[in-house]
């Protein structure tokens, strides 16, 4: 739910390709998705309606997930954001982790925080991605939606093969 965006159909495809059931509400969000998951996993994305939401206890957000969305929720469900900037809360009896970060390596010194939603020595995905080009000497840009999931693998080892590590779900 929320704007679809670059990040949201390549964690999509990724899911599938992985073996990952993705449930998408919107019907519209649903089909464009849809034509971007690679044919032979796209019996793992499913178009749910608003009744069949409750089962799902882990949910993908984008930045404009509306309170009558959040509503929808089950007591418990998770809201994770695959947005740049943090997703409104509306529910207290739902848990919502933070926008895509890593905790950054103890070697990298006088990084405290770099957005003020997140937790000291965080830093949001965006920024490392950075980073990691520069570190790695990578020349490609991630533009459109040319990213593999190999491409994925390879940018995840060398995140943590720098020291990145990911940054754990609040504690509840």
């Amino acid at each position: 739910m929320g704007n679809l965006t670059k990040v949201a159909y390549t964690i999509a495809s990724a899911l599938c390709q992985k073996g990952v059931h993705v449930s998408i509400l919107r019907l519209d969000e649903y089909e464009k998705v849809r034509s971007f998951v690679p044919r032979e996993c796209r019996d793992y994305l499913l178009h749910l309606t608003s009744e069949e939401l409750s089962s799902n206890k882990v949910w993908l957000v984008g930045e404009e997930t509306t309170r009558e969305e959040q509503e929808k929720a089950t007591k418990g469900t998770l809201f994770i954001p695959f947005s740049q900037f943090p997703l409104k809360q509306f529910r207290r009896d739902c848990i919502y982790h933070t926008t895509p970060a890593l905790i950054v390596p103890k070697s990298l010194v006088n990084v405290h925080s770099c957005e003020n939603w997140l937790p000291r020595k965080a830093m949001s995905a965006t920024r490392v991605a950075g980073i990691l080009h520069a570190l790695e000497g990578w020349e490609m840009h991630e533009c459109g939606t040319s990213i593999i999931l190999s491409d994925l693998d390879q940018v995840w080892e060398a995140c943590l093969s720098h020291g990145f590590q990911p940054l754990l779900l609040p504690h509840h």
